[in-house]
């Protein structure tokens, strides 16, 4: 399917951007974003799976009703003995579903559910044919539609489903004996029905992964800074709470550093705005450096001002990330003629240490932290206060 996202043009490179520009025709992505999309899958189709279920179950039941109006006497007490197996594995199935507790088995569990269907269907159907060569086999589709769009499998999984089923279907016919050119009849309008299906289940399918992709893009985007990759201040204000929420219940500390590029202004002045985004993402780089650990957090706040959130570190040790991080500015040696304090391109930091123990207010870090950027600003800038 051709592929009309033109604006990923001005999207920062990220594993979703490139996957929209590669294209997906054959329903695959690279390694990593395909478990994390059948995650999703897995996750986001438990509601569907669950209606599925209990449709599934009336329409059985339904069914049974009906043969008891249909079967032969002679043959009834087979065709519902397989009735009731089918739908002793649909309870089964639907209880470990609904306890949502083996997120593993969902896939597998769906998967049974739809050849059970579809065998026991076909099963009956040879049964039936045996004494009652008019009894409905259209209901082996009704199947397979429900493969394709109901149970949320993939195209692959579901084709594999309804393959077997039209094979278990041709082989109760041939057991039951029905005339050749009508089981190639039926198989005919079977199988053009399945391929009405996989065309569906391609096209969902390619709109499911289309979407996911979009989706995730869009959120990255929401919570990140176009220029730099780094969390934005949206980000930074959610993150924030949840890592000091986290940090008072396993007693951690929180340390806070704010980060404020040296006449930033004068730059962009000296070497144009194209440069100074080019500075940006230097910087941009340096923080996302510092922020090596799991929980670590590099922001960028807006223009030139940057943090960078530290989880479970002491004071000593932060003052210290600081002074390496300003120093890895000041190394690269990026030329500032426009700077009154250094050759080169540097930055002032100021840093707060927030421990929970005396549960304190969390805005009162960021108080701390900005008060000592001022400090190190007011004494020369380029420098760390704490």
């Amino acid at each position: 399917m051709p592929n009309h996202h033109a604006w990923l043009d001005e999207v920062r490179p990220s594993p979703y951007a490139d996957q929209l520009s590669l294209g997906f025709r054959r329903l695959r992505f690279s390694q990593a974003l395909e478990r994390e999309y059948r995650a999703h899958m897995l996750e986001d189709s438990f509601d569907l799976k669950r209606i599925a279920l209990s449709v599934a179950t009336v329409i059985w039941l339904a069914l049974a009703a009906l043969d008891m109006l249909v079967v032969p006497a002679s043959h009834l007490g087979w065709v519902i003995a397989i009735r009731a197996l089918v739908l002793l594995t649909l309870l089964v199935c639907a209880a470990l579903i609904l306890q949502r507790r083996h997120t593993h088995l969902l896939l597998p569990l769906s998967m049974a559910c739809i050849l059970v269907l579809g065998v026991g269907a076909a099963l009956i159907v040879g049964i039936a044919h045996r004494v009652a060569p008019g009894y409905p086999y259209e209901g082996l589709l009704l199947v397979s539609m429900a493969a394709y769009f109901l149970v949320g499998l993939r195209l692959s999984q579901a084709l594999a489903c309804s393959l077997v089923i039209l094979l278990a279907y041709v082989a109760a016919e041939w057991f039951a004996g029905l005339p050749l050119p009508r089981l190639i009849n039926n198989v005919l309008f079977l199988g053009f029905g399945n391929l009405i299906g996989a065309v569906g289940c391609y096209l969902l399918e390619y709109k499911s992964r289309e979407h996911f992709l979009v989706s995730r893009l869009m959120r990255l985007l929401a919570y990140h800074d176009s220029l730099t990759g780094l969390h934005n201040r949206r980000s930074f204000n959610r993150q924030f709470e949840r890592l000091w929420r986290q940090a008072q219940r396993d007693g951690k500390s929180l340390a806070l550093l704010l980060c404020d590029i040296d006449h930033f202004k004068a730059y962009n002045d000296c070497y144009g705005h194209q440069a100074g985004d080019v500075a940006l993402q230097r910087v941009g780089a340096l923080i996302e450096q510092s922020a090596r650990r799991p929980l670590d957090i590099g922001v960028r706040l807006g223009g030139e001002e940057f943090a960078l959130l530290l989880f479970d570190i002491g004071a000593d040790e932060a003052k210290q990330r600081a002074e390496v991080l300003r120093q890895s500015l000041e190394q690269a040696a990026i030329a500032h003629r426009g700077s009154d304090s250094a050759a080169v391109l540097t930055m002032s930091i100021g840093v707060a240490w927030l421990s929970p123990d005396g549960q304190p207010e969390l805005n009162l870090l960021y108080e701390q932290a900005d008060r000592a950027l001022y400090e190190a600003k007011a004494f020369g800038r380029n420098k760390v206060a704490a």
